[in-house]
């Protein structure tokens, strides 16, 4: 059988079958649609379609119209269900003092230490040793890392200190605080290295006890100047300063001594004996906390 071009040619699985996907009334309007299914014998009939049920509230949602509070109940706003990857973490708050540790050194003791010192002293390289070799969790941050985040606009001290480099100072200091509590309240330890010269208490000490908190444990690393002058010729960048500039921090970092903060001269230690010195030297501050 031949169909004339053009002509619309019948349904493929014959009358009353309507395209894939359509719906039976759209096909033919105003038809009754098909007949009931009749089940089985010794079936029940299916009871009939009550439309799209309804969806539970979602956390903090008024019900939709129509919900009876049958089915499965919606968890209360800001609980997590299920497994979905995310890991509650308590909030970090100000870091009170260490309790005494059971053991010689630090020992398994969760605390905050401030590494103070010139360019040129070692702080970072002795900060990263202590931390890998304790047997518990210690973070190590550097304020000078941190502040060089900032890639575009950074105002670098070595081209003079101004209020640019201040308050990015500032916020440098604010972070690796904010960042010490964080670790402090999740079981970690935490160090920090600093330039803090004594002469500055406004962008000193007082800015690191309060964004840090009283438990914080200050240490200072002074080695000689000639050693500071050696080790600072090693470095490049930005990080290496002029031999004046160095013996001008060195010069205030003098002033140290008598403050009360415990102080180590590593001008003939290597880095092993200097963060094992430094751990006696912070188990010394968390029997008897230095008053700063």
């Amino acid at each position: 059988m031949q169909h004339a071009v053009g002509a619309p040619l019948p349904p493929p699985h014959g009358p009353g079958i309507g395209h894939v996907g359509r719906p039976y009334q759209a096909q033919h309007p105003g038809h009754p649609g098909p007949p009931p299914i009749s089940p089985p014998p010794g079936q029940a009939p299916p009871p009939p379609a009550q439309g799209r049920p309804r969806q539970p509230p979602a956390p903090g949602q008024a019900p939709q119209p129509g919900w009876s509070g049958t089915g499965p109940t919606p968890p209360p706003a800001g609980q997590v269900t299920g497994h979905t990857g995310h890991v509650q973490l308590p909030p970090g708050g100000p870091v009170p003092l260490p309790a005494p540790p059971a053991e010689p050194g630090t020992g398994g003791a969760t605390l905050a230490v401030l590494l103070i010192g010139p360019a040129g002293a070692g702080k970072t390289t002795v900060a990263k040793l202590w931390a890998a070799r304790r047997r518990v969790p210690t973070a190590h941050v550097s304020l000078d890392d941190v502040r060089e985040w900032v890639r575009s606009g950074f105002a670098d001290p070595q081209a003079g200190w101004n209020d640019h480099s201040e308050a990015q100072y500032r916020l440098a200091r604010r972070t690796c605080g904010f960042a010490a509590r964080n670790f402090l309240a999740n079981g970690i330890s935490c160090i920090l290295d600093d330039a803090v010269f004594p002469d500055r208490p406004v962008v000193g000490l007082g800015g690191w006890k309060r964004h840090v908190g009283p438990g914080l444990l200050p240490v200072v690393l002074l080695p000689g100047l000639e050693i500071v002058l050696e080790r600072n010729a090693e470095r490049s960048g930005n990080r290496r300063l002029s031999d004046e500039e160095v013996a001008r921090i060195h010069g205030r970092m003098a002033g140290w001594y008598g403050s009360g903060l415990p102080i180590i001269d590593n001008s003939t230690y290597d880095v092993e004996t200097t963060a094992r010195v430094l751990d006696d030297v912070l188990a010394r501050s968390i029997a008897s906390p230095p008053a700063w």
